[in-house]
């Protein structure tokens, strides 16, 4: 244990590329510890089943170290409180929530999801918030013992109090008061015997001794269900800090839909991972104009957590622009800078696997920076009059580039073997054949009709940047349609 007791966490869950707004909480948490002399804790919230892979997990585990973040306890490094994977603690949440139940806090739910889909449409139907109505909460004891016994399917859900207001003091917000009936009563335990995330949450964090938890502000609403549990299981919460989420400069929600928000896509553009925790760690620190450039230890330095600003964090892609040309031009030495330009060139194995790729298409090597460069350009210029050649239609051509982002989106592990199978797929049910979908596809990704291989090149520059790509070329076709 540390000198000063403090221990924090990150808990993403494994269920996509790794966010930005992951890395922002992640920086706190690591900058919190470091001021305090705590610890920083790595565990991976994956009990979505049907969405966590291995392949994601080491994307986290990989986005966080690129970021030059390390944890004293972790999936990968082990630890005292561990194991540090939510799905192998399943047997850990069972006897809490039976105290719960025992105690009359929390009680079983045998409601069919087609009730609980009719509820919720009544609630809709008379603008009601959705929330569960009680059905289940007076059945007798005698009645739930029988049903338990019969094998019939229940989750177990949070007793709720009637009339008051949950209040508690945020480390960001301050005193905040929420009241009872605006909190449901969550579910605890799901029918397959796997604790929901709140339960989990809670369960966790005190059998790990976190001290402090800091996350996004989305979180604030459930932390009156966190507090209950807490109580009902006679524990201590920790203190809550709610941080404010990194929006747009329109302040809307940074989403992928809208904005490249994977850290993979800001590695492949060659983004130092030093000027992007730069840029984060600036949100959580108070400087004069002039003194922007810092270091891990810098910000560590000057981080106050007494004084967050809970206005907003804007994500500036110009300033964060700004900020890594200064780290390329005044932090990096002549030799510094070629081993980066050698390291980011070599991520994914994007240089050497394209050049192989490109040997069976040239007659002269001065023909490789036009061939392979697209692997590791920013942008490939793809403008309406790109897909002017093509024999699809302006509205086939789009529909097709729009069909291929939202089905590539569901593919879990990215390889050769993977997107050939789902563009194959995409073809089966656009009614056309492949040698048709891929022509716009190549334009998206490569800039040119004329290209290596479609699926290995979409395989070497990964889902963030293929996904980039192909959102800039969808609003190109857009504009060719609309001007048809």
């Amino acid at each position: 244990m540390t000198t000063s007791g403090v221990r924090v966490r990150i808990a993403p869950s494994p269920t996509g590329e790794p966010h930005v707004g992951t890395v922002y909480i992640a920086l706190f948490n690591y900058l919190f510890a470091k001021k305090m002399g705590g610890e920083f804790i790595l565990r991976i919230e994956d009990t979505d089943a049907t969405r966590s892979t291995p392949e994601f997990e080491q994307k986290v585990l990989d986005a966080l170290r690129w970021a030059g973040l390390d944890w004293k306890e972790g999936p990968d490094v082990g630890g005292p409180y561990g194991p540090y994977r939510q799905s192998e603690r399943k047997d850990l949440y069972r006897p809490f929530v039976e105290k719960m139940v025992g105690e009359g806090n929390a009680f079983r739910c045998f409601c069919t999801p087609e009730r609980l889909e009719q509820m919720r449409e009544a609630q809709r139907a008379a603008g009601k918030p959705p929330g569960y109505d009680g059905h289940c909460l007076h059945l007798k004891a005698e009645e739930v013992t029988a049903r338990v016994a019969a094998g019939e399917p229940h989750v177990v859900r949070l007793k709720i109090p009637t009339e008051g207001a949950c209040e508690f003091n945020d480390g960001v917000y301050g005193d905040v008061s929420i009241p009872w009936d605006s909190v449901d009563m969550q579910v605890l335990l799901k029918a397959d015997g796997m604790p929901t995330y709140h339960m989990a949450n809670v369960v966790d964090d005190h059998l790990m001794k976190i001290t402090h938890v800091a996350r996004g502000e989305e979180w604030l609403a459930s932390v009156p269900k966190h507090i209950l549990i807490y109580r009902y299981l006679g524990l201590e919460p920790p203190k809550f800090m709610h941080l404010s989420l990194m929006r747009n400069a329109d302040k809307s929600k940074l989403s992928k839909r809208k904005n490249p928000t994977s850290i993979s896509y800001y590695s492949a553009l060659g983004y130092l991972p030093e000027a992007l925790m730069n840029f984060l760690g600036l949100f959580f620190i108070q400087i004069a104009e002039g003194e922007e450039l810092l270091t891990m230890d810098e910000l560590a330095e000057k981080f106050d957590p007494d004084h967050l600003n809970k206005a907003g964090a804007i994500f500036d892609i110009q300033k964060l622009d700004w900020l890594n040309g200064r780290w390329l031009r005044e932090k990096l030495t002549p030799e510094e800078f070629l081993d980066r330009i050698f390291v980011w060139s070599s991520e994914n194995d994007r240089l050497t696997e394209g050049l192989k790729l490109a040997q069976s298409r040239i007659s002269k090597l001065g023909e490789l920076p036009q061939l392979a460069g697209f692997l590791l350009a920013n942008e490939v210029g793809v403008k309406p009059e790109s897909f002017a050649g093509l024999k699809t239609s302006p509205a086939e051509t789009l529909e097709i580039l729009q069909t291929a982002a939202a089905d590539l989106e569901k593919i879990l592990e990215w390889n050769v073997e993977t997107i050939d199978a789902e563009l194959r797929a995409i073809s089966d049910r656009l009614g056309k054949k492949l040698r048709v979908v891929t022509p716009p596809l190549f334009i998206a990704v490569s800039g040119t009709s004329r290209s290596l291989p479609l699926f290995d090149s979409m395989a070497l520059l990964g889902r963030s940047v293929v996904r980039q790509r192909l959102k800039v070329a969808a609003q190109a076709a857009a504009q060719l349609v609309g001007s048809n």
